[in-house]
């Protein structure tokens, strides 16, 4: 087996396995053009300008056959995303004839990319830091068009720029201690304690604000999970399919229709929500339905949102009881269902509910109401929904967030190194055995760009990547 080395050059399809307008194949490394020429016919790929996409055929060199009619792109390093020779084959979409090109490429002399390959290539020529790597995986993943523009900022080197600045504030402070211990006669210590406090606290402050963005990042990039709680039958699938506008749910009349939890994403003023359904909560001997609720209560300790549906034909039972006392530290959102039937209970009826509780009356299968309390139907609860969490989502247009767990855990031992600074000052410590703490936090910080980092950070890092980028 030959070995993998950082220089070879790699190949990989770079659009989704599928049929599709069209297909790319992409290839990388010192030797792309000549591997590429190999199996193309059309212009002399090693002749042709840079950043030009050029018409062709390719053929299997082994009987000469035609495979497929394509065009061809030549991009010449340095001015390539990954620094080195890349050339893109646009194929017709379609699984077999994409494959075909990509196993000639390899036949020609590639490799196959592992996942990330590319992306890593682009970080270790010096193209993107780690931050704006990660960041071109939360664009790709991104479910709304908030989660699209956080990511957009990171890969335009917002965070970069900001750490960068904040080690640079630890540097400096460095340069003068060192100034200190070695031409004591220049400085004196206490001036230099004093200083070197004061960009620790600077700095500390600086790691605050980003760290108070990471609960909004990992909402945008992940989803917010909410999950639809309440006793059998009290219209928990209607909701969902409201929400969903769609009949992703079983919905009948018969109590325990739904044994198990059901999970779907939905858009709501700019923050996905991963909505969950779960089994109603109740006592019950059937083997398959008992399941279906410790499912749920599982999914409701977990849940960062929890959406409680009461039926308002029906007087409280103890199952309702019982789930709001164990929502009660939740945030969540008391749902009074079926207001299209004659009002057996109100708000006005449950003690249980908090002052910070969101009351809301609807029907969830007319979407409209006909009580005289509160009429609010499906668009009311999902601006409801948004604006809770919105309140607490920074502006992602000119704010730096946070959105990998990486990122927030460095910036949390950062701040441990940083609070180790402040006390050892405040302990009377010797300044060169602060200055070790204050070195190990520029160290950390480095982590989260890249600029210094463990080789197997590197390699599980881009392992998470899909294939082709």
């Amino acid at each position: 087996m030959a070995t993998v080395t950082e220089y070879d050059t790699i190949a990989a399809i770079s659009t989704p396995p599928g049929e599709g307008g069209i297909s790319i194949v992409r290839v990388s490394g010192d030797q792309a053009v000549e591997i590429a020429q190999k199996i193309y016919k059309g212009k002399n790929l090693a002749k042709v300008p840079t950043h030009t996409i050029n018409y062709g055929h390719i053929y299997d060199p082994t009987d000469n056959s035609l495979v497929d009619e394509v065009m061809v792109s030549v991009m010449r390093a340095p001015k390539t995303f990954t620094r080195e020779d890349v050339v893109e084959i646009n194929t017709h979409g379609g699984i077999v004839p994409t494959n075909k090109v990509l196993q000639l490429l390899i036949g020609a002399g590639a490799r196959m990319a592992e996942p990330g390959e590319f992306t890593k290539r682009a970080f270790l020529n010096g193209r993107i830091d780690l931050t704006e790597a990660e960041s071109v995986m939360d664009l790709i993943r991104a479910k709304t068009d908030k989660a699209m523009q956080v990511a957009v900022n990171q890969l335009d080197g917002n965070l970069n720029h900001l750490i960068s600045n904040l080690r640079q504030e630890i540097l400096d402070a460095l340069a003068q201690v060192e100034v200190n211990i070695d031409y004591p006669e220049y400085d004196t210590e206490q001036m230099t304690t004093k200083m070197l406090l004061e960009k620790a606290r600077l700095v500390g402050s600086n790691i605050d604000s980003l760290l108070k963005t990471a609960d909004s990042g990992e909402i945008l990039q992940h989803g917010l999970a909410t999950a639809i709680v309440g006793k059998p039958n009290v219209g928990k699938s209607s909701l969902l399919n409201r929400l969903l506008d769609e009949d992703k749910a079983i919905v009948t009349d018969v109590a325990g229709t739904t044994r198990d939890v059901v999970e779907q994403y939905v858009n709501i003023d700019g923050v996905p929500l991963k909505l969950i359904d779960t089994a109603g909560v109740r006592d019950t001997k059937d083997k398959v339905e008992k399941i279906g609720v410790e499912r749920s209560i599982k999914a409701l300790n977990e849940a960062d949102l929890v959406i409680l549906v009461l039926d308002s034909s029906r007087k409280l039972e103890d199952d309702d009881i019982e789930l709001l006392d164990a929502t009660k530290d939740k945030c969540r959102i008391i749902i009074f269902n079926k207001n299209d039937l004659v009002p057996v209970i109100t708000p006005d009826d449950v003690k249980q509910l908090k002052n910070d509780d969101i009351i809301l009356v609807t029907s969830a299968i007319k979407n409209d109401g006909i009580d005289t309390i509160k009429n609010d139907g499906i668009d009311t609860i999902k601006q409801t929904i948004g604006k809770i969490f919105n309140a607490g989502i920074e502006d992602s247009s000119n704010d730096v967030i946070i959105t990998s767990a990486r990122q927030a855990g460095l910036l949390r031992q950062a701040k441990v190194n940083l609070n180790d600074v402040i006390s050892g000052i405040e302990a009377g410590m010797p300044i060169d055995l602060v200055q070790i703490d204050m070195t190990s936090c520029w160290d950390t910080l480095g982590e989260i760009t890249g600029e210094s980092y463990p080789d197997e950070l590197i390699t599980q890092l881009f392992s998470q990547f899909c294939l082709g980028k």
